[in-house]
């Protein structure tokens, strides 16, 4: 095996790695470890699944010529490495520690649990890590709750109030619907009208009461079930009224000071809400997420969605729908589903992939698969979000309110 240091600080006869790489000639062709990882030894490393991985406090003296020249100046990282690097107070660069990942549960209208929910999270973590967090958010802003106006304010200013944290807001199926209704949903790619849409739920148009005001002659079909009445005025499922419509809608109405099912929703809705709701991407990828597993850290990818991915369907094929937010589809079963979507797809099974979504009104986690959605809507259970790498749920308290 061949060790090749990509970056060392040394001091005196000490040298800790930084950052560095094996090569192993026989099975395993170039593995990459990063973090400040501590003394090399010949009998440090120990095999984890498809990696290697050096073994904490394990350090024994090495030659200085194992490692080649150990100059004061540290040699440049890769530029592939650039956007994790740090610089010491001696101006060197050095490896970052593991990354905070926070996703965050649908919210649901609820301005309170929202807040309260961010104060436990800047309690919990240390500030500097929270305060260069990645913050996912997993969809479903509106509808159920009272306050979907004042939560859309909120998630609009993180990023002035907290400008080195990176801020992503997924799009839910509930707004998807608010979108579709107040005319902020992308086209569709292909440039079909939304009125296509229509056609596989017709049959449920009489008992959900879709919406038939001014304008929904060119709305999505989400849209018109969102706006509407429903018949029906029991969820049986759920075991409490319905509130306006299938989706709940009425309290977002009420938030913008209009009754429900009102076509003035579309002008009473501010410009920079329309702007967020259009703005939602429909899937959040992303790499080197730290996971905290039994056999010790590990480094993952993440596909954050809201309801989940498929598990027979093509992967490649959903991602396509999601990364085009392609909104010629009635209903985005990645966004919507719930059997279908639970489980890992099968193309990621046995792969370093974190699958996180919110949408089930359940806190799983099993394995790489997260669904935080804790409060689901209801009145009376919190907003949940879970922090990686040490998996830590997090969740809205009554006590706790403050707006930090």
């Amino acid at each position: 095996m061949v060790v090749h240091i990509i970056f060392v600080r040394s001091h005196e006869h000490d040298v800790t790695i930084m950052y560095y790489r094996m090569v192993n000639t026989s099975s395993i062709p170039v593995v990459k470890v990063q973090g400040n990882i501590g003394k090399i030894t010949p009998i440090g490393f120990a095999r984890q699944q498809n990696h290697w991985r050096l073994l904490p406090n394990r350090s024994i003296s090495i030659e200085l010529g194992f490692c080649g020249s150990l100059s004061p100046s540290p040699l440049l990282l890769p530029s592939y490495l650039s956007r994790s690097n740090r610089r010491n107070d001696a101006g060197a660069e050095e490896m970052a520690p593991p990354r905070t990942v926070i996703c965050v549960g649908d919210v649901h209208g609820y301005i309170s649990k929202l807040e309260s929910l961010w104060a436990n999270l800047q309690a919990a973590l240390p500030a500097d890590a929270f305060a260069a967090a990645l913050v996912i958010f997993l969809g479903d802003y509106n509808d159920r709750g009272p306050h979907t106006r004042r939560v859309l304010d909120f998630l609009l200013a993180l990023p002035a109030r907290h400008p080195a944290q990176r801020h992503v807001f997924l799009c839910g199926n509930h707004d998807l619907a608010f979108a579709a209704f107040v005319g902020a949903l992308p086209p569709p790619p292909d440039g079909s009208p939304f009125a296509a849409t229509w056609a596989e739920y017709i049959d449920n148009e009489a008992h959900e009461g879709w919406f038939r005001g001014p304008g929904h002659e060119e709305m999505h079909v989400q849209g018109r079930r969102w706006g509407g009445v429903i018949k029906e005025r029991w969820n049986h499922k759920k075991g409490l009224p319905y509130k306006g419509s299938i989706y709940d809608a009425q309290p977002t109405f009420e938030s913008y000071g209009v009754a429900h099912g009102s076509p003035d929703l579309t002008k009473a809705v501010p410009e920079e809400h329309k702007r967020f709701l259009h703005d939602l991407v429909w899937v959040h990828e992303e790499e080197n997420v730290p996971i905290d597993t039994d056999e010790g850290q590990i480094v993952c990818n993440l596909i954050a969605v809201h309801a989940g991915l498929e598990k027979s369907m093509d992967l490649n094929e959903q991602l396509q729908v999601l990364r085009t937010r392609d909104t010629k589809v009635p209903k985005v079963q990645m966004l919507s589903g719930r059997q279908d979507v639970w489980n890992i797809p099968q193309d990621l099974v046995g792969k370093q992939t974190i699958v996180v979504s919110g949408h089930h009104a359940k806190l799983h986690m099993d394995g790489l698969r997260f669904v935080i959605d804790e409060g689901g809507g209801y009145e009376n259970k919190p907003i949940a979000a879970v922090v990686f790498p040490a998996k830590q749920v997090i969740r809205s308290t009554e006590e706790n309110t403050s707006q930090n």
